[in-house]
């Protein structure tokens, strides 16, 4: 999949495409340990093969989407997502997520059409956080929705830090707001399971809580995102996770009717 440079403003000029090569994935794998672990204080891994590489199993199964600047005539990766599809995930051992979240009841659904594609490995460049670039990348899950008739997208996303009490008042906001239905409600692992409402309703100021928020919690939220029940703290990442399940109708009428087909 290759999609058009969508933009070209503040001297960028952006495009975003799926990884084509091993080197591609290198490129993904080192903007995400410049990121999470040089930004975000994540601690490496001892079984990391390659050091400044953010790299798991999970990466050779995935497809790995890239949005480039190709401003200055050499394409330089600024963004990325790590795309699992259910059928790769039940041949090479199951999701990522399983790690901190019990999948069976979800994944086993009678009810769907299609497969479920699970996100992950969200990362960004500093000097590229804003809207054009966040665009591209749902626009790039945009068209890959579509190319393989997924019925819905779900993942990990983060707050930073490991003390879910410094949250408690957003993580409350989501227990309270955007909790899944009961059918669809996803569980933190038993040993891992943090109560997400610390606070009860109404014990915190609902707007500010929504404004403490991170950044691509509120995007999933705007298109229809609902959580799980439970966070999890993951200390390597240095980070509290919640679970999120997405509807894709709402990723495809937003971005693909705005940008256009993929070519």
């Amino acid at each position: 999949m290759m999609l058009k440079i969508a933009e070209q403003q503040q001297h960028r000029m952006l495009s975003v495409r799926l990884a084509g090569s091993d080197a591609d994935v290198t490129t993904a794998q080192k903007l995400r340990w410049d990121v999470f672990y040089g930004d975000m204080g994540a601690t490496a891994d001892e079984r990391l093969s390659v050091p400044g590489l953010d790299s798991d199993p999970y990466d050779a199964v995935c497809d790995h989407l890239l949005v480039e600047d190709h401003a200055g005539g050499e394409a330089r990766v600024v963004g990325t997502y790590r795309l699992l599809r259910q059928s790769v995930a039940m041949r090479q051992g199951g999701f990522y997520t399983a790690g901190e979240f019990d999948l069976e009841p979800f994944l086993y659904r009678t009810d769907d059409c299609g497969e479920m594609l699970e996100l992950g490995r969200s990362c960004v460049a500093p000097d590229y956080r804003d809207a054009g670039t966040i665009q591209l990348l749902w626009r790039g899950i945009a068209a890959y929705l579509a190319d393989h008739g997924m019925s819905r997208m779900f993942g990990c996303a983060s707050f930073p830090g490991a003390d879910p009490q410094a949250h408690a008042a957003p993580l409350s906001y989501l227990y309270h707001h955007h909790l899944a239905p009961a059918d669809l409600r996803v569980r933190a692992l038993g040993d891992r399971h943090v109560e997400m409402a610390m606070l009860p309703l109404g014990g915190y100021d609902a707007r500010q809580a929504m404004r403490l928020l991170p950044p691509l919690i509120k995007g999933y939220l705007r298109i229809g995102a609902m959580v799980g029940d439970g966070a999890v703290i993951d200390r390597q990442f240095n980070t509290v996770d919640v679970f999120m399940v997405m509807p894709v109708e709402a990723i495809a009428q937003r971005y693909m009717s705005r940008f256009g087909a993929a070519a």
